[in-house]
């Protein structure tokens, strides 16, 4: 049998780990979902023409009407939460110039990490990532080639990532100094996991497609103010349900 000293450290070392929570929300689209737009290959007509390419600002599900690419973190900026510090995890994350377009749309990074562009293609691209905080990148990126970028600084919002040569490329890139994000899947779902549990979190809601203000959660009105929004996160899953976000709301002209 284990001395009472070693169960009572077992014990505490459960509880501190039980101390968390996550956070499951779905969004859903709030009208006719519509079909993604199309996209005019007029750049490297004879290699990316051969894809088919979708314009990805606003891609909602057929079936279920999920909306996805919307991002979901905690907010630490002015009037946002206080979170503890939280050790880097100097992770590397790709984003591809894969087949004529960023793969994946969504980068979620923290800070301390490293951002791998890579090019798979056959032709060249670019990556011009437009960051307030961390230096500014407008890299060429050779057929078959990868160039690293340090994640020094958080950002303030999401980054857009542009390729010059192909215009109709996107990403964003999220740089946070906590790991507390999360993006929706096509289905419209995410999970953001091991938020520090008992306390009113505040929430930024963000999807390229328009600002996530007036919004009907679980069949009732509500407004996100500056597309913020707050939680009291209890241990275990916490199940906000399903945001819809008005028709009008987003828009992918």
């Amino acid at each position: 049998m284990l001395p009472l000293s070693v169960l009572f450290l077992l014990s505490m070392t459960v509880s501190a780990v039980a101390e968390t929570g996550d956070l499951k929300i779905r969004f859903e689209y709030g009208g006719d979902a519509p079909e993604p737009g199309s996209v005019n290959v007029d750049k490297d007509v004879e290699f990316c023409g051969k894809h088919k390419l979708v314009d990805e600002r606003l891609l909602v599900n057929q079936e279920n009407k999920g909306i996805k690419n919307v991002i979901v973190y905690v907010y630490t900026g002015r009037g946002g939460s206080d979170l503890d510090d939280v050790k880097p995890a100097n992770n590397t994350h790709t984003l591809a110039n894969e087949n004529c377009r960023f793969e994946p749309h969504i980068v979620i990074a923290q800070t301390g990490d490293t951002l791998k562009v890579t090019n798979p293609d056959t032709v060249g691209h670019n990556a011009n990532l437009n960051f307030f905080n961390n230096k500014q990148q407008n890299l060429m990126i050779p057929a078959q080639q990868d160039k690293p970028i340090p994640l020094v600084e958080a950002e303030p919002a999401p980054i857009p990532v542009d390729c010059n040569i192909h215009p109709w490329m996107k990403a964003f890139v999220v740089v946070l100094e906590h790991p507390f994000a999360a993006v929706s899947d096509e289905n419209g779902d995410l999970l953001i996991k091991g938020l520090p549990a008992g306390e009113e979190l505040v929430f930024r809601a963000y999807h390229e497609a328009g600002a996530i203000k007036d919004v009907t959660i679980n069949g009732k009105e509500d407004e996100f103010s500056r597309s913020r929004f707050e939680v009291k996160i209890e241990p275990g899953l916490n199940d906000f349900g399903t945001v819809v976000i008005p028709a009008d709301s987003l828009s992918a002209d």
